[in-house]
C-alpha cells in the first residue's frame, strides 16, 4: 500500500503533465491564430499591391487596331487561297496559272462534277 507521499508526489507529477500538456495546446492555438492572421494580412497586402499595379498602369495603345488585323488576316487568306488555286492548277495541273481565277474554269469543273452522262 502506497504511502501519502508517495501518493502526492505521483499526484503532483501528473499535474504536472496535465499542465505541460495544456500548456502546448494553447501554444499551438495561438500558432494557428497567429498563421491566419499572417494569411489574411498577406492576402491583403497582395491585394494593395494589384490595385497599385493596376493604378500606375498606363494604358495600353493599339498602334495596329483589332479591325485592321482581321481585314489583314482575311486578305491574306485570300491570296493564299488564290496562290494554292493557280499553283495547282498551272503547275500540278500543267494548265495557264492565270486561268484558275477565270469563272469559266470553275463553271466547266461544275458542269463535269455534277453531269452524270
Amino acid at each position: 500500500m502506497p504511502t501519502k507521499t508517495e501518493t502526492t508526489v505521483e499526484e503532483k507529477k501528473t499535474r504536472r503533465r496535465q499542465q505541460s500538456a495544456d500548456q502546448e495546446k494553447e501554444l499551438t492555438k495561438q500558432r494557428e491564430t497567429e498563421k491566419s492572421s499572417d494569411k489574411a494580412t498577406r492576402k491583403e497586402q497582395k491585394k494593395k499591391q494589384k490595385q497599385e499595379k493596376r493604378k500606375n498602369k498606363k494604358p495600353r495603345r493599339r498602334i495596329f487596331p483589332i479591325w485592321a488585323r482581321i481585314i489583314v488576316v482575311l486578305v491574306l487568306c485570300a491570296a493564299a487561297l488564290a496562290a494554292g488555286l493557280m499553283i495547282g492548277y498551272g503547275v500540278i495541273g500543267n494548265g495557264n496559272p492565270s486561268d484558275a481565277l477565270e469563272m469559266e474554269t470553275w463553271q466547266h469543273i461544275i458542269d463535269i462534277v455534277t453531269k452524270r452522262d
